[in-house]
């Protein structure tokens, strides 16, 4: 089954936000399989936590308050005042925080800001923008800004879900696994992702 813009608004989505998606979304879903009312509902409601609704395809990193700064990256932060360099310059943050992780390499290479959170479900990390290319053929390490666009977001994000076999998680009702798995430990909006899921699923109806 496909989606329809109509469903999507129903869903908590804006109406332009629903235009523009729809098609892709619907695309990335039927070529992973994404096609049953509990799959599609699961799917729609990680996306929306991730994304905000479908309006943020790349993460925000631009924040004024160091303090905060460092209670959100305690591992990269361990005071409010070794996190003020990095306040109003997302780029030099984003470089900090992701250094040495999913691939990238030293904060010096810049590849944390490069590989950056983008996506529907905020692919993040060389390692991971590597994957997605080879599993989706598309040149996402030379180009990484093509994952922010509709259709890559899309596929990225159903890509994702099909690697890591989230659909039977789906057919189980597992919502809490599915998070796990695409949020990991910090499980963070679980229960949003339960609320918007079941918002979905009640729009597909």
């Amino acid at each position: 089954m496909n989606i329809t813009v109509a469903q999507l608004i129903a869903a908590g989505v804006g109406p332009a936000q629903a235009r523009t998606f729809v098609d892709p979304l619907n695309a990335a879903m039927d070529r992973f399989d994404i096609v049953t009312a509990p799959r599609i509902a699961a799917f729609l409601g990680q996306c929306m936590v991730e994304s905000g609704n479908l309006v943020h395809t790349e993460e925000g990193l631009y924040y004024r308050d160091a303090s905060r700064l460092a209670l959100i990256f305690p591992s990269a932060f361990r005071t409010a005042a070794e996190a003020a360099p990095y306040t109003k310059s997302p780029q030099k943050l984003g470089a900090r925080i992701y250094a040495g992780r999913n691939g990238n390499g030293d904060e010096a290479s810049g590849d944390g800001w490069t590989y950056r959170g983008r996506g529907l479900l905020q692919l993040t990390g060389r390692a991971n923008y590597a994957d997605a290319a080879v599993g989706l053929a598309r040149p996402y390490l030379e180009q990484p800004e093509l994952v922010a666009q509709p259709a890559d977001a899309c596929l990225t994000a159903a890509w994702y879900w099909h690697v890591h076999k989230l659909n039977a998680l789906a057919e189980a009702n597992a919502l809490d696994e599915i998070t796990r798995a695409i949020n990991g430990k910090a499980m963070l909006e679980a229960g949003l992702r339960r609320q918007y899921t079941r918002e979905a699923l009640l729009a597909l109806a």
